[in-house]
């Protein structure tokens, strides 16, 4: 990989647009490190507005895009989602088809999926937008927990931070794994992070109209410590445990036993946030039983583990330090 060129457009956001920049676009031969002949460029050369007030002036058209070993797409407003600029779509397709590498930061994914490159293989974008990206593309596998997702040359990023996780990725393919650890250790960085998106998501408790089955899944809650089994679920809603998991999925989305676990995983994640309780008690009073088993569950559904999860998103106070 000697070319690159990252399309900015109005509208364009400064972080996602600075990751890519940071990544291939520094002169860092005084350690060893390749330079890539990089590039900015935008459909109308000149002015383009980015979304938070101020301006990039951009000398270049596409042409060095068509030609770029690397072509990076940065997002654009969501109301451009639905119809990208046709010039961008074009560059895109003609990067896939010589095979050379594309790479979305966040939303940018958009732009990718408009052009078609994705049908038929696996995506990821920011957790908020993935069932968006869902149902405008059915014909994408999209990853709402992934950090990036590379499908052959193709590689997808969440939002923000995990651009920089997916122009590491990509470096460490191009340039190796000892010459990217430099360039991730000058950022002040990681060189790869552990865990997804599922992390960073909040998942709220979905409304119900159903009042007797939301007095049940409110019991429930209080109550993860204990063993729910349907028979004694569906006897509180005075049903037959048929009616009440048939009832209860089409209300919640999920088995009261998936449910469980799921509010189980919550209430572990604001326990480690909120308390200073060991990972035994905390295990306990989420219903797992064990700190083996939580561990066991964080790493399934998370991707990561109780103590890095607390560590990363901890709400208590460091103690006082002691001045001797």
């Amino acid at each position: 990989m000697h070319t690159v060129a990252v399309i900015v457009q109005d509208g364009f956001a400064p972080f996602e647009f600075g990751v890519a920049c940071e990544a291939f676009g520094l002169d860092r031969s005084d350690e060893g490190i390749p330079n890539f002949d990089f590039r900015v460029v935008t459909p109308e050369p000149g002015v383009v507005n980015s979304r938070m007030g101020f301006s990039l002036n951009v000398d270049s058209d596409l042409s060095f895009a068509y030609e770029a070993d690397l072509v990076v797409v940065s997002p654009v407003p969501s109301e451009f989602w639905a119809e990208p600029d046709p010039r961008v779509l074009d560059v895109v397709r003609a990067a896939a088809a010589r095979e050379a590498w594309v790479l979305s930061v966040c939303s940018g994914s958009f732009i990718i999926a408009a052009s078609g490159v994705l049908d038929g293989r696996k995506a990821t974008t920011h957790w908020r937008y993935a069932a968006k990206m869902t149902s405008m593309y059915p014909q994408i596998e999209v990853d709402p927990d992934a950090l990036y997702v590379q499908d052959g040359r193709i590689i997808t990023s969440a939002g923000t931070a995990a651009g920089l996780d997916a122009c590491l990725h990509l470096l460490r393919q191009e340039l190796g794994a000892e010459l990217t650890n430099k360039i991730a250790r000058r950022m002040v960085v990681p060189p790869q992070r552990d865990g997804g998106q599922a992390q960073f998501i909040n998942t709220p408790i979905p409304e119900v109209e159903s009042l007797s089955l939301s007095r049940v899944a409110d019991w429930m809650l209080n109550n993860l410590r204990f063993d729910l089994t349907v028979d004694q679920l569906a006897a509180k809603a005075h049903m037959s445990p048929r009616t009440f998991a048939r009832r209860f999925k089409a209300d919640f989305g999920a088995t009261p036993a998936a449910w469980v676990a799921r509010q189980r995983i919550i209430h572990a994640q604001r326990l480690l946030e909120q308390t200073d309780l060991a990972l035994e008690r905390i295990a306990d009073e989420s219903g797992f039983g064990s700190a083996a088993v939580l561990r066991q569950n964080f790493a399934r559904v998370l991707g990561t583990t109780p103590t890095a999860y607390r560590a990363r998103f901890t709400c208590m106070p460091e103690a006082p330090t002691a001045v001797a």
